[in-house]
């Protein structure tokens, strides 16, 4: 634990300096893009080195071991076409079954992805990545690896559909999906955030959400026709996490307190008849903060609903972190918006305490099932334990 604390800290401290909308000047480096370099250069390598070292550390590193096993055998497996055959390469140029580098080629990709994200779509990178590392996204990228593969994915292709560049979106998301099918979802999702949502239209939208209290039956047999392998397994219980529908409430609730005080403050029935239209981009484009504004919304509203209405779905926290990753982009965003300096410190206070908080929390079950990255494990230090293949 200490190490995750220590961690957590230096790479929080370093990214402190890092100003990811520096003054630029032709044909030159400035000071602060040369520290904007070495800082995130200094946390890559941490964060990479951490996860890359590791060894039977995250609740399922075992199993993807054996997974890699009976891909590299031919054997059935199921897993995306991306993974099997990125085994395939690595332990073909190995030459032998080469897990670590596997895992290695993982936490490379993953954590550049969503230091990209975070740096190219946060309005206040520090903040940003604090939220990174004190939600416990970082760490859990130690289990589930392709699903936090297409988790850092997803973020990074938020820019695309604020954009409107489809093709992109698209193609990005396709790509990830071979790795873990189910960012497909995002496809539909990330659409229906952007659009400009009429009052009577959400007002159907709601009406729609009651299906999934009558008609759990066909939507669950829906998702076995999607995912055949969760037929008769632990997969089709469902269940729902009252922390993230407490985070989205309280994300969702702050976004209103925000609306509240940017209108008060402009003092104009102008500015109230635009609505939104004062919430401002870090470029200065209105309309593109007022569309990110209601991006960022939208995907809080939708995983408020999927975990309320759709508990019984299997594993919707996979389905919502798609939506309330958002989060870490959302709420600097938020934060940046109100003018007033007191009562902007006073809020970002109240954010940082409380992913402190959230951090305690998660660390003090980190050794618990279903997360497991505690006794951390080194390769240098450690050896494999058997897998259910050796043992048979």
């Amino acid at each position: 634990m200490i190490l995750y604390i220590t961690v957590a800290t230096v790479t929080v401290l370093l990214a402190a300096f890092v100003n990811n909308h520096p003054a630029t000047q032709p044909y030159s480096i400035t000071r602060q893009q040369m520290c904007n370099r070495v800082c995130l250069a200094a946390i890559f390598l941490i964060l990479f080195s951490l996860s890359a070292a590791r060894v039977n550390v995250g609740n399922d590193y075992a199993k993807y071991v054996e997974f890699m096993h009976l891909v590299n055998c031919d054997s059935y497996v199921p897993t995306e076409i991306g993974f099997n055959l990125l085994v395939k390469i690595l332990y073909g140029l190995s030459g032998f079954e080469n897990f670590l580098l596997v895992f290695g080629v993982y936490a490379f990709v993953t954590v550049f992805v969503f230091l990209l994200a975070m740096y190219e779509g946060s309005d206040d990178f520090p903040l940003t990545f604090f939220l990174f590392m004190a939600l416990g996204y970082y760490f859990q990228t130690f289990s589930t690896v392709r699903y936090y593969l297409a988790l850092a994915v997803a973020l990074y292709a938020m820019k695309f559909v604020l954009r409107r560049q489809w093709g992109r979106f698209i193609v990005t998301v396709l790509l990830g999906s071979a790795f873990h099918k189910s960012l497909l979802v995002v496809i539909p999702l990330y659409i229906l955030a952007s659009l400009p949502w009429k009052k009577w239209q959400l007002a159907f939208a709601a009406l729609f959400c009651t299906t999934f209290l009558f008609l759990q039956d066909f939507y669950l047999k829906v998702v076995v026709f999607l995912y055949p392998t969760y037929e008769d397994t632990e997969y089709l219980e469902g269940g729902t996490s009252y922390i993230n529908i407490l985070r989205c409430g309280a994300v969702l609730l702050f976004a209103g307190i925000v609306m509240f005080m940017e209108k008060r403050h402009s003092g104009t029935r102008e500015t109230e008849r635009n609505d939104m239209d004062v919430i401002n981009a870090a470029d200065g484009n209105v309309v593109m903060g007022k569309r990110r504004f209601w991006f960022y919304f939208y995907l809080n509203l939708g995983a408020l609903v999927l975990y309320v209405f759709c508990s019984f779905l299997p594993i919707i926290s996979r389905i919502g972190y798609y939506l309330t990753v958002s989060q870490i982009l959302f709420l600097p965003m938020l934060l940046e918006q109100i003018a007033d300096r007191r009562w902007r410190k006073i809020f970002r206070l109240g954010v940082i305490l409380a992913a402190v908080l959230y951090f305690m929390m998660y660390l003090s079950r980190a050794s618990n099932d279903g997360v497991l990255i505690l006794p951390y494990k080194s390769f240098f230090f450690h050896d494999m334990v058997n897998i259910l293949s050796d043992m048979n």
